[in-house]
């Protein structure tokens, strides 16, 4: 097999469903009907040129019904200090939001988003400025499918970037030594190279601290400001030459003054970033980890990681990000059977996917923006107790499961063991009130009613069946499909309760169709299928995907 081939047989329901799993934070059971039967190239192509259209949306609005401006965007009126906490948050929903729609175009967009997050991560308690943190994810939003370099020239330059990694404090008289670290360390080159050595030294460090000295931000946390940004103060800028080390082949970056020494010199800096042959390696090796597998074993770094690395930074590809994802997306390596069920969900794909999998509405920002303030918050605190706070991660590592030995499974420990089971419980039996007619969760009857062909036609039509039932909550639920010893486990223990034959369902449920209004027969089926769909979820988020 060869790893990055593009994988050439028609998606089937199984393998449309691990593409749209990996590439979005989980699949509504109609997106992988309509992408069954596809070619993987055609469905990778549909969900990159679905992300053009993603990219520019309405803003975030005023989610707070008490007040006069309710509904109405915020980021373009003066800067509001008593509701910087509040509108950080209501950043944070509008782009849950996001993730969480369902609107029938399945993109790549939110999922990469989250991953450039949480490769140049700033977090908004440090940052404070809420218009510096709209900012920064929407320049990710709009630059994740672009060029690498224009990625790093341009975040090094951000505001919230400047602030979070105390750029703006880097001058010639006091050089900050943060950003030119994680430059190195944690956006381009990597620590280390797949052998264990080092990328770079300490003086490396020092040199770029040096290059990067006279940045500023404006008008951060001013009161009744209207502008806001960086900018270049050659006054405070280290206008010497800058030498690397052998690291670099000895590279010298040239001194510059005025105006157009800092992006003259930012530019000789990223430029020799990108010639390092680490780096393309370094962003390669996170994208496999991130949508296929984050075990790099030594064959795949031979077969998978050098060749895409090569691709990546070659004269014709030129660092350009869409061809790279494109390639890991529709490749052989990404469909083999070794790399499904390969990882742990985090939190997003668990609370997130489980929502858009049983299709639960989300509340339109501008039109229902109290229901659409309940929804995200429901999800917001889920992912933060399960500790997955967007846009706020733990340190400029980002989170612990993108980073640590381990990987993916570190997202259950003794913490978040219960909590995981907690939120799937809760859509199981319906309780969040999002708006006087919806209220969170999974329709039990509905569902049930869905596969019964002629539901009030008792005498002609045949009652469905329990393996029914099962199928239709579980299917293309699993990246691994369960065993025949599960299924009649979950029948039989769960559902049934070990006690009463098979039979006994048809005869329950075709009494529940007589007489529907009847509680007592709806109480019936409905705790026998929510004790099995609890179940099902309970086994759904421990479950790799």
């Amino acid at each position: 097999m060869a790893y990055l081939d593009t994988y050439t047989n028609l998606l089937t329901s199984a393998t449309a469903a691990h593409l749209l799993r990996r590439a979005t934070f989980g699949p509504t059971r109609q997106e992988i009907i309509d992408f069954t039967g596809k070619t993987a190239q055609q469905a990778v192509e549909l969900l990159i040129s679905n992300a053009a259209l993603g990219v520019s949306v309405a803003p975030p609005v005023e989610m707070d019904e008490t007040r006069s401006d309710a509904g109405q965007p915020f980021l373009n009126k003066p800067f509001d200090h008593s509701r910087s906490g509040v509108y950080n948050n209501y950043i944070q929903y509008w782009w849950l939001g996001l993730m969480t729609e369902q609107k029938g175009r399945p993109s790549v967009l939110e999922k990469l988003t989250a991953f450039w997050q949480n490769h140049f991560v700033t977090a908004h308690t440090i940052v404070e400025d809420y218009r510096f943190v709209d900012r920064y994810i929407r320049f990710l939003r709009a630059n994740a499918l672009g060029n690498f370099k224009d990625l790093a020239i341009g975040i090094t330059k951000d505001p919230a970037m400047l602030v979070f990694q105390n750029g703006f404090q880097n001058t010639k008289e006091l050089p900050n030594e943060n950003y030119g670290r994680e430059l190195q360390e944690l956006f381009t080159v990597g620590q280390k190279d797949f052998a264990g050595n080092n990328n770079y030294t300490e003086e490396d460090v020092k040199a770029a601290a040096r290059v990067l000295t006279g940045w500023q931000v404006t008008n951060r946390n001013n009161i009744g400001s209207t502008s806001f940004g960086s900018t270049f103060n050659p006054v405070r800028h280290d206008i010497s030459d800058k030498s690397f080390s052998e690291k670099y082949n000895n590279t010298v970056i040239t001194g510059r003054s005025g105006e157009s020494a800092g992006d003259g010199e930012l530019l000789d800096l990223v430029n020799m970033l990108l010639a390092h042959p680490e780096t393309p390696k370094f962003i390669c090796r996170k994208l496999y980890r991130w949508y296929v597998n984050p075990n790099v074993t030594q064959e795949i770094e031979d077969q998978v990681i050098i060749p895409l690395a090569t691709f990546f930074a070659s004269p014709a590809n030129n660092y350009a990000i869409m061809p790279v994802v494109k390639k890991l997306l529709s490749s052989n390596i990404f469909f083999d059977t070794r790399n499904i069920g390969a990882i742990v969900k985090s939190p997003a794909e668990l609370v997130i996917g489980t929502i858009r999998f049983f299709d639960q509405p989300v509340p339109d920002l501008t039109t229902e923006f109290v229901p659409f303030r309940v929804m995200m918050n429901y999800i917001y605190f889920s992912l933060r107790l399960l500790e997955q706070n967007f846009l706020d991660q733990p340190s400029v590592f980002g989170f612990v499961p993108y980073y640590q030995t381990g990987y993916s499974k570190n997202w259950i420990n003794g913490t978040t063991l219960g909590l995981r089971g907690v939120r799937t419980d809760a859509l199981s039996n319906p309780g969040p009130v999002i708006k006087p007619d919806y209220v969170l969760g999974i329709d039990i009857l509905k569902e049930l009613r869905t596969i019964q062909p002629n539901f009030e036609d008792v005498a002609g039509t045949s009652a469905i069946t329990c393996e029914q039932v099962l199928q239709r909550f579980t299917a293309n639920l699993f990246a691994i499909e369960l065993s025949q010893a599960q299924q009649d486990f979950l029948i039989d223990q769960i559902m049934m309760k070990g006690s009463s034959p098979r039979a006994t369902w048809q005869h329950e449920w075709n009494a529940y169709r007589s007489t529907p209004q009847d509680e007592t027969k709806q109480n019936v089926i409905f705790w026998r299928c929510r004790a099995l769909l609890k179940y099902i979820l309970r086994m759904a988020e421990f479950q790799l995907f």
